[in-house]
């Protein structure tokens, strides 16, 4: 057991169920943290760990910014908490105008949540709430992606396209699922790949199969990020867009991991070139350092159901959360926002990106890795298996390079890395050097 685990007692380090985390494992062997900064976490022996994923896909500006620290003291001696239902304060209003002004388009309407979770959950809510105001309520049906995340909420592991997630509770809402796109022919492919764009086409035989009068939404991210980083082929996300429109059928992009950066743009529609009907963003608005999502929504969305509210003392869309647009999260989220601005961040990654992709496209050829994919600040190794056991070779490398110094994730068969925009080059070298003595056994 390790120097800071040792210090709790058994029943404490029994009490804790930890997410997503095999449990028995871990405390066995426990990897604890206790502090952060800049680009690097600190372990209970001291030692500086290079975060290859940003936190969870979170911190892209680094850790512990006296910037967020300084706004959210302030705010909790100010105004630490107003109630969300029926009454406002101001940092709400100027942090969704803000966020309006940032997003594609004419998505201008912000409703807050607490996590990419519940932004999942309220952009489909959303969506069956415009068709039923459209005059259409059989448009129920969410259509999603295999091999898609969209948080561990009913809504996500419903249409979210992780078998893992899913296998373990039963039904839940109904939907369907598009192919995913991650193909043979597209292996070690640098940037978006050339092939696949005819799988946005799934979409005319689930219309064929469903009807599009009972088919509200299809919600895809950009880029999928926790199943290992897949990259939307060329054209795909296009595709999509045009089926869509067609089938009068909503298009929600979840940026939760994209969203604020990481594909060297501001959004992943950006990046793509396709404007969404809404957008799921989380993670990256306050630098992982409150907990704090949204839904990103187009006027026309806003203007149906609202208009359709009867009395102008009726609630239009009865859903929300005790903590939507939580004062102090909105103080850390324009902070955050400040910091990406000022430092010109989102540029400094698609700057640095060409140089992350040759470094970890020098991992071809190595000892187990049978595909490498990136696009901006991200990358997705998949890894060879153990007969029978796709998650422990990836469980294994990611032990041995926290070992080293590095924290990068591991999922399913994959291990993944979201840097830091922050990082400099030394930083990624030193981090591709150790992956490659990794894999090689050293």
């Amino acid at each position: 057991m390790t120097q800071w685990a040792s210090k709790l007692s058994q029943s404490q380090m029994d009490a804790l169920w930890m997410p997503y985390t095999a449990n028995r494992q871990f405390k066995a062997s426990p990897k604890m943290i206790t502090g952060a900064q800049g680009n690097y976490l600190i372990d209970d022996n001291g030692r500086k760990i290079f975060d290859g994923l940003s936190g969870l896909w979170t911190c892209g500006a680094g850790h512990n910014r006296p910037e967020i620290a300084e706004a959210v003291a302030k705010q909790l001696t100010t105004l630490d908490y107003a109630p969300a239902f029926q009454y406002g304060h101001n940092l709400a209003f100027e942090l969704a105008d803000r966020l309006a002004n940032m997003a594609p388009a004419d998505i201008n309407k912000v409703f807050f949540t607490n996590s990419g979770s519940e932004a999942a959950d309220t952009s489909t809510k959303i969506a069956r709430a415009y068709w039923r105001q459209q005059g259409q309520p059989t448009k129920t049906r969410i259509i999603g992606r295999a091999k898609g995340y969209h948080g561990a909420s009913w809504g996500g592991i419903s249409f979210g396209g992780i078998g893992a997630n899913r296998k373990m509770w039963g039904p839940a809402m109904e939907s369907d699922h598009l192919s995913h796109t991650l193909l043979p022919n597209n292996q070690f492919c640098k940037g978006a790949p050339n092939y696949g764009e005819e799988l946005a086409d799934e979409l005319i035989e689930m219309v064929a199969l469903h009807d599009a009068s009972n088919i509200a939404a299809v919600i895809v991210e950009p880029m999928s990020g926790s199943a290992g980083v897949i990259v939307p082929p060329k054209a795909y996300l296009r595709r999509l867009r045009e089926l869509c429109n067609q089938h009068d059928i909503l298009l929600i992009f979840d940026e939760v991991i994209t969203g604020f950066g990481r594909t060297g743009s501001l959004f992943g529609a950006d990046a793509f070139d396709v404007v969404p009907d809404m957008i799921n963003v989380a993670k990256q608005i306050t630098n992982g350092a409150v907990p704090m999502g949204a839904v990103l929504a187009r006027e026309f969305i806003y203007d149906t159901v609202i208009n359709a509210g009867g009395a102008d003392y009726n609630i239009e869309l009865p859903h929300g959360y005790t903590y939507s647009g939580h004062p102090v999260a909105c103080a850390a989220a324009m902070a955050a926002l400040d910091i990406l601005e000022q430092e010109k961040l989102v540029s400094r990654v698609a700057e640095l990106s060409p140089y992350f992709e040759e470094a970890v496209h020098s991992l071809k050829g190595m000892p187990f890795v049978s595909d490498i994919r990136n696009f901006g600040f991200a990358a997705g190794f998949s890894i060879e298996s153990y007969p029978g056991e796709p998650a422990r070779r990836p469980y294994e490398i990611a032990d041995a390079m926290w070992k080293k110094g590095f924290y990068v994730r591991y999922g399913g068969d994959t291990i993944q890395l979201g840097l830091p925009f922050t990082t400099e080059k030394a930083e990624i070298d030193t981090l591709i050097n150790a992956m490659q003595d990794t894999l090689m056994g050293k």
